[in-house]
């Protein structure tokens, strides 16, 4: 709220209108929809990076499938969400099954997949760009403005943000998130299937970052190899300033939410005032840090707190 009131005054009325609205929102969606799977994977402790190359690789497979050959868009789509599952699949298998850290797997993947897309897209097409046409329905309601300035991803958006926010507070699949990303030991004990919900928010993310590269594909009718390694980044710092802590085990999706938000609205803000708009990155570097050392501090505090409530209702019960 302080981040919008900020920009709100210094940006004055082209920051409020409906086009300096929609300039952070539709930003805010776009990152959204991947940072709320990679929320999901943090609370759980794990991290999936591989996101950057997976958004411009389902945009080419989209575009080459329906685009270039000219198949059914059906087909074109289903292509897409389906590698975005695969990818997902092998980074929760490789993390289980070698037992390295999701950060170098996800890193591998990240390359991996890049280096594919970049070798399919020239073998296959002798190009790095590839057009591509969607029919009038599928435009509308997966690529296309409203009003002419606000995109429809925003209702994705929130419509994922609705789902998964029900999955995690108000499902037993949330338990076990937290309790996933709290202590995996103790969870594989309690009985809960760890390695199924490892594999299965891993799949969660890539198969959202392979919806938004379809998104983005239809909204700009093309698809680019070199797209979406800034989301990298971006997503990571919306999580970290909606409150996820690093380390696991706690976070929410309204969290996540704020933290998009004001991540979009520093981005975007800054070109409303009169600031210099390279301060846009001072900002949002000093908001993460602030974050994570805000996060650890509450984290300390409920650490210290918990024993002495104990205590003091083990005193009371004497």
């Amino acid at each position: 709220m302080a981040v919008f009131l900020f920009f709100a005054i210094f940006g004055q009325i082209t920051f409020l209108s409906a086009a300096g609205a929609a300039s952070w929102l539709n930003v805010a969606a776009t990152i959204g929809i991947v940072a709320l799977p990679v929320g999901l994977l943090m609370i759980a402790g794990e991290l999936d990076i591989s996101i950057g190359s997976m958004i411009p690789a389902s945009s080419m497979i989209f575009a080459i499938s329906s685009g270039y050959f000219e198949l059914p868009i059906g087909v074109g789509i289903a292509a897409a969400l389906c590698f975005g599952l695969l990818v997902g699949f092998i980074n929760g298998y490789l993390t289980l099954r070698t037992g390295v850290h999701s950060l170098i797997v996800t890193l591998g993947t990240l390359f991996a997949v890049a280096g594919l897309t970049l070798t399919m897209s020239v073998a296959l097409t002798g190009t790095t760009s590839v057009a591509v046409q969607s029919p009038p329905f599928i435009k509308a309601t997966m690529g296309d403005f409203i009003n002419g300035i606000y995109q429809v991803t925003i209702f994705w958006w929130m419509l994922w943000a609705i789902v998964l926010g029900f999955v995690l507070h108000f499902s037993p699949i949330g338990n076990w998130i937290l309790a996933l990303g709290g202590d995996k030991e103790s969870a594989r004990n309690a009985g809960i299937p760890t390695q199924r919900l490892t594999i299965g928010l891993f799949a969660l993310s890539s198969f959202s970052a392979a919806f938004v590269g379809v998104n983005q594909a239809i909204l700009f009718n093309s698809a680019q190899v070199s797209a979406g390694m800034s989301y990298i980044f971006n997503t990571i710092v919306c999580v970290v300033v909606g409150g996820v802590l690093l380390t696991g085990g706690y976070g929410t999706v309204v969290g996540i939410v704020l933290g998009t938000m004001t991540f979009s609205i520093v981005n975007q803000g800054i070109y409303f005032t009169s600031f210099n708009a390279n301060l846009a990155s001072l900002i949002i570097g000093v908001l993460t840090l602030a974050a994570v050392v805000m996060n650890n501090s509450f984290r300390q505090m409920a650490l210290t707190y918990a024993p002495k409530k104990a205590e003091k209702k083990a005193e009371k019960a004497e």
